[in-house]
């Protein structure tokens, strides 16, 4: 049934859709890739476009950009999300996409939201199209492409990042909307909303359209925001994503060059992400034992009871004792001598064979064990001198003399860098007829054991 003449039909689209940018100019944020000059709008508005990776946080524009490219190029515009499709989709968007060319001599733009979320084969299939021409590829992903995407693939594109809107940028649309809408929301409130979004264009527009819904006479006041926005202002966070290993690096990095502000900063943003603590617990213990170990070892005891403290207490009391012991971390003297230590034994286990325990160091329980020489020579130390048997050796014969733990001159390990030089003056003076010298190794370490 037709609508009469004059009647418009509602739009039911979101408003985050009905307001898209229809021009560049439109656009808000992401100067550092549509500024005048810059290479990506040049591309957009000379039409001269190629396949290209957008990555980025939600609400970035990604999408946006995508259609405005297609737009501008007056190329047809196919869009697919690798959440919900397969390599049946993929085949019929090429068929589309190879039509198009031969029919009407046209290009096409292929979309593809989220991307990384396409397997290896899945990504593989869109090569050959994107070398003959088939199809200008366009994929969005919130995922570091480096991890997330083949290699053939990012060979093959340009990858641009896009950033999240800053509370400027956040405002501006805001504006835009109220002007569009004829919603009125007084400027403080506009900057509560502006917030909450956290960089999130379209979850700026979705908070506003709820308010907007539950207004009277489209006037939309502080108390009706905090209802909308209560439970659901949560900061960028997603476990196992980008924001999660990001701020969990900069909260150990934080702890080991002992900035105590810094570390309670980035503790505060993954709890008020959605973080689970009892993740932070255990990286705490993780710092104890990487980058303070013997300087303090009351450090991996206080990290071991607030993780004690949160599983017996829960949230939110419990998250105070993992930031008592995040601060004491961050103000802990620091060391990676026993780390390092520990990598150069791990190295040379791995590395060297199954070399033979001395024959002094081994147990004889049977008179055939002893024949064979176990246990002897063995120097018990409590019946040396001083309880140490200078010049002993417990190390293999190839590792004789061989230095995994050189402890540093900070905290506790002064003390115990003096008590070992000692030791190893006495282990010299009786290795002085023998010739025999001590190896100290420096392995190859990772800047964050591996982690960050």
């Amino acid at each position: 049934m037709n609508k009469p003449d004059g009647i418009k039909a509602p739009d039911f689209r979101p408003l985050a859709d009905r307001l898209r940018p229809r021009r560049i100019d439109e656009v808000v944020g992401q100067e550092h890739l549509l500024a005048p000059g810059k290479p990506l709008r040049r591309a957009i508005e000379t039409g001269q476009v190629h396949s290209m990776i957008f990555w980025g946080p939600p609400g970035s524009g990604k999408t946006t950009l995508a259609r405005l490219i297609a737009a501008q190029s007056n190329a047809e515009f196919l869009q697919l999300s690798a959440v919900l499709s397969g390599v049946k989709e993929i085949r019929a968007a090429i068929d589309q996409a190879r039509k198009i060319k031969e029919e009407q001599g046209r290009r096409t733009i292929l979309f593809i939201d989220e991307a990384h979320r396409f397997n290896k084969s899945q990504q593989d299939s869109f090569l050959p199209h994107i070398e003959d021409g088939t199809i200008i590829f366009i994929g969005a992903t919130t995922e570091n492409p480096s991890f997330e995407l083949n290699s053939a693939l990012l060979s093959r594109v340009r990858v641009y990042v896009l950033k999240s809107l800053e509370l400027p940028h956040l405002r501006m649309l805001i504006d835009s909307a109220l002007a569009a809408t004829g919603a009125v929301m007084a400027p403080g409130v506009r900057d509560r909303l502006a917030q909450a979004a956290d960089g999130d264009a379209r979850r700026a527009l979705i908070y506003l359209e709820i308010a907007m819904s539950l207004s009277e006479g489209g006037e939309i006041n502080e108390a009706l925001l905090d209802e909308v926005i209560t439970g659901g202002s949560l900061r960028r966070f997603d476990k196992g994503g980008e924001a999660f290993y990001d701020q969990i690096s900069a909260l150990h990095k934080s702890v080991r060059g002992s900035n105590p502000d810094a570390a309670l900063y980035w503790l505060a943003r993954m709890l008020d992400g959605g973080c689970d603590p009892l993740y932070v617990a255990r990286r705490a213990v993780r710092i104890a034992a990487e980058d303070i170990g013997n300087a303090d070892p009351r450090a991996l005891a206080v990290a071991l009871d607030a993780w004690d403290a949160y599983e017996r207490l829960g949230s939110p009391e419990g998250e105070l004792a993992i930031a008592q012991a995040v601060v004491y971390l961050a103000c802990c003297a620091k060391s990676n001598a026993v780390y390092a230590a520990f990598n150069g034994a791990m190295h040379d286990a791995r590395e060297q064979g199954s070399l033979e325990v001395p024959l002094q160091l081994r147990n004889a329980p049977t008179r055939l064990m002893k024949n064979l020489g176990y246990g002897r020579d063995y120097r018990y130390a409590h019946d040396e001198q001083d309880a140490y048997a200078a010049g002993e050796n417990y190390l293999p014969e190839k590792l004789r003399g061989r230095r995994y733990y050189e402890p540093t001159d900070r905290g506790l390990e002064a003390r115990i860098a003096e008590k070992l030089r000692q030791l190893r003056a006495l282990d010299e003076a009786a290795r002085g007829k023998s010739g025999a010298k001590a190896i100290s190794v420096s392995p190859t370490r990772g800047q964050d054991g591996g982690h960050d």
